[in-house]
């Protein structure tokens, strides 16, 4: 069954509501230029489900930074939107993290530039190409998936809706892990609609 993760946190209080509906992730941007930063003074509220993974958003920033924040907040997964080098790849595996690995697609992407990072990550994920670093609420066209060898698993991101998930069988024959939303799911930046994350779960686990 596909998974699926929320991204982009930023009430409590919504983080609670939307971790009663229990998606497989959550996501959590570390990130401060990003509208749905966490900001500096965030806690991971208490009684928030064990059982969900929390992934921390970090685009280009430092490995021992990363490790702290990991450490602070219990995160199982670090997401990497920038440039990171495989040799930071590793290196947080090394700490027992799993790696996301973000790739940011458009009509003209190489895959082959993912080829270095196969063993230095547990996932890739694949977003729009735009002028931010995630949250474009763009589509791309998936039919570039077809180039990539599926060798390993990948969350897809980039405009998820209620109105377009549907449209994912599409993918069925491909190394699809989960399904990653953020913007096509809140009432504004960092705060989720409650009801339509749960027409979400109800579509992807039936």
């Amino acid at each position: 069954m596909i998974k699926l993760k929320i991204c982009g946190f930023k009430d409590s209080s919504n983080m609670l509501e939307v971790g009663k509906l229990l998606p497989d992730y959550m996501g959590f941007i570390f990130y401060p230029p990003s509208p749905r930063y966490v900001g500096e003074d965030f806690q991971m509220p208490v009684g928030l489900n064990t059982a969900i993974h929390r992934v921390g958003v970090f685009v280009n920033e430092q490995v021992d930074r990363i490790i702290e924040l990991s450490a602070r907040h219990n995160l199982s997964h670090v997401q990497l939107h920038g440039d990171e080098s495989v040799a930071v790849c590793e290196q947080l595996k090394q700490e027992g993290l799993r790696v996301i690995k973000v790739f940011r697609i458009g009509p003209d992407f190489d895959f082959s530039v993912a080829l270095p990072y196969k063993e230095a990550v547990d996932y890739f994920l694949f977003d729009t190409k735009g002028k931010h670093y995630g949250g474009n609420a763009q589509v791309f066209d998936w039919s570039i998936l077809e180039q990539y060898d599926q060798e390993i698993p990948f969350f897809l991101s980039g405009g998820l809706t209620v109105e377009n998930i549907q449209d994912v069988k599409r993918l069925k024959n491909m190394n699809l892990h989960a399904l990653d939303l953020n913007s096509g799911v809140e009432d504004s930046p960092g705060v989720k609609n409650v009801s339509l994350i749960k027409e979400v779960v109800s579509l992807v686990r039936t």
